[in-house]
């Protein structure tokens, strides 16, 4: 009877295995706050494993920056930094990261995770721009300004969109591809926190943008600070076209 039972767990774990094997390529999907945490990831994540599920990818989430060494960091092609918050590394897993990235892998930051490692020179050219200060949740309107990146099929060139709006500090490369951009006209971008002044970004204010990074690729969106955002299918869309070029490198005709 032990044999037999035996003999059952081992042919589940071999169709397991082979099942996993056959994806189409392996996310880690990192969590870990120092700062703010946001109650989105919750739903974020959720979000994100039903996308490996529609689109045949494995997801691992972690909260735990060990998993950042060269050893598990092999087996994925894309790393997604979701609402992550202040610093999260130390140096050894920084220096983990980069060996990723330059290994010619893949990123995605959502929403704070321009509000992380602001100390982590690396990481915030690969990023592009960082968070400085926003105002109060409220309704505007997004504008399309490219459409030529996987996932931004179905987003339309304008829509009414509710969020944290971020401000950002300037760009930290020069090669920044943008693809989303919110209209001040149609909210109030004014705020104060103390010595922290935000007076908005004018006439062009960017939340969505792409470019290939010391051999690898970064793809970031500002979007995701409201736990419905995770259930709108054009964001979904949008964030599953990320995933797969940041995985990839696909996607493009």
């Amino acid at each position: 009877m032990n044999k037999i039972i035996f003999s059952i767990i081992f042919l589940i774990g071999i169709i397991f295995t082979a099942s996993a094997q056959d994806k189409q390529y392996n996310v880690l999907l990192f969590t870990k706050t120092v700062g703010f945490h946001h109650v989105s990831i919750h739903e974020g994540v959720e979000a994100i494993r039903k996308l490996g599920e529609r689109h045949h990818f494995n997801v691992d989430w972690h909260e735990d920056a060990k998993q950042f060494n060269a050893r598990n960091l092999e087996k994925y092609q894309a790393v997604i930094f979701l609402n992550t918050t202040g610093d999260v590394f130390n140096e050894e897993q920084q220096k983990a990261m980069e060996d990723f990235i330059r290994s010619g892998k893949g990123f995605v930051g959502i929403h704070s995770a321009s509000d992380t490692e602001y100390e982590w020179e690396w990481y915030t050219k690969m990023v592009g721009r960082m968070f400085k200060i926003h105002p109060k949740i409220q309704t505007a309107k997004l504008r399309v300004v490219d459409k030529k990146f996987p996932g931004m099929e179905t987003t339309p060139d304008a829509r009414v969109w509710t969020d944290e709006w971020y401000q950002y500090g300037e760009e930290k490369i020069d090669d920044l591809t943008y693809l989303i951009t919110v209209d001040e006209k149609t909210f109030d971008p004014k705020v104060k926190w103390g010595d922290n002044v935000g007076e908005g970004m004018g006439d062009f204010h960017p939340l969505v943008w792409y470019h290939n990074y010391d051999g690898g690729r970064a793809y970031y969106t500002g979007l995701g600070h409201v736990p419905s955002t995770y259930s709108d299918p054009v964001f979904l869309d949008q964030l599953a076209g990320a995933i797969w070029w940041a995985a990839t490198g696909k996607g493009f005709e």
